[in-house]
């Protein structure tokens, strides 16, 4: 039977570190009345090797969430998903889907239905991540449809990601954008930086709608569980609130 605090629907989420800020953000920008049960799988290293070793560990939550039991899983984080591909991952969620009974949305899911409600075709990508590993996210979208003009990572350490300030993020998304015209959407991955505080501005200064991790949940939860609560100042994603477009892999 649901409970008082759930009376608008419930969802479990899996979060891939232990940050401090993220689920309190979240929570905050929730509309009342969905309920939450986190659990976390603590990643550290943030290395290909590290996110591609941790699938189990996210299953075991699925596991635990799905016997509470909540209407809805979200197993957070991009990177531990992306580095399976596109085909790969929802492969992933069938199989979780089918074992465990309960409807699954993955992070870069979400992403993908939102760049497609928006009507992205072509991004400019961002993200704390070093090397070679940004290119595989760049192959995930692409895979999806989506042309991807760059991906360019942050000079910072994977733990140290949330100490960055939203200004130093602007200006390497500002950069990153300038020198790659003809996009029609930004995608700022992960939600380890604090940047809720600059998606509506960014939109307002370069004219194009922004794709961010904490902004695609939210409204996927939200379609999910059939709730419907603009809520301003965060981007057209959350203010306008989109229909949801169908995603189909790449041929």
């Amino acid at each position: 039977m649901a409970i008082s605090s759930s009376w608008r629907g419930s969802v479990g989420i899996i979060k891939p570190t232990m940050r401090l800020g993220g689920i309190e953000e979240f929570i905050r920008l929730l509309p009342e009345g969905i309920g939450v049960l986190p659990l976390f799988v603590n990643i550290r290293k943030g290395t290909a090797d590290e996110f591609k070793g941790v699938l189990d560990h996210f299953e075991e939550h699925v596991k635990t969430l799905a016997g509470v039991p909540v209407e809805l899983i979200h197993p957070e984080g991009a990177p531990p998903f992306m580095v399976h591909g596109l085909a790969g991952e929802r492969e992933i969620v069938q199989r979780w889907e089918r074992a465990y009974g309960v409807p699954i949305v993955t992070a870069p899911q979400t992403q993908v239905e939102a760049m497609r409600a928006l009507g992205i075709r072509r991004i400019v990508g961002v993200s704390y991540f070093r090397g070679d590993i940004n290119e595989t996210f760049a192959q995930y979208f692409r895979d999806a449809g989506i042309e991807v003009l760059a991906m360019a990572g942050m000079d910072v350490d994977f733990d140290r990601a949330q100490n960055l300030s939203s200004h130093e993020v602007y200006a390497h998304t500002r950069k990153t954008f300038i020198e790659n015209p003809g996009a029609d959407g930004i995608y700022m991955l992960g939600s380890g930086w604090k940047v809720t505080d600059i998606v509506q501005l960014m939109e307002n200064d370069f004219g194009v709608p922004v794709v961010h991790a904490q902004m695609a949940r939210l409204w996927a939860i939200q379609n999910r569980l059939h709730v419907r609560e603009p809520r301003l100042g965060y981007g057209r994603l959350l203010a306008e609130h989109p229909e949801p477009v169908e995603v189909a892999l790449a041929t």
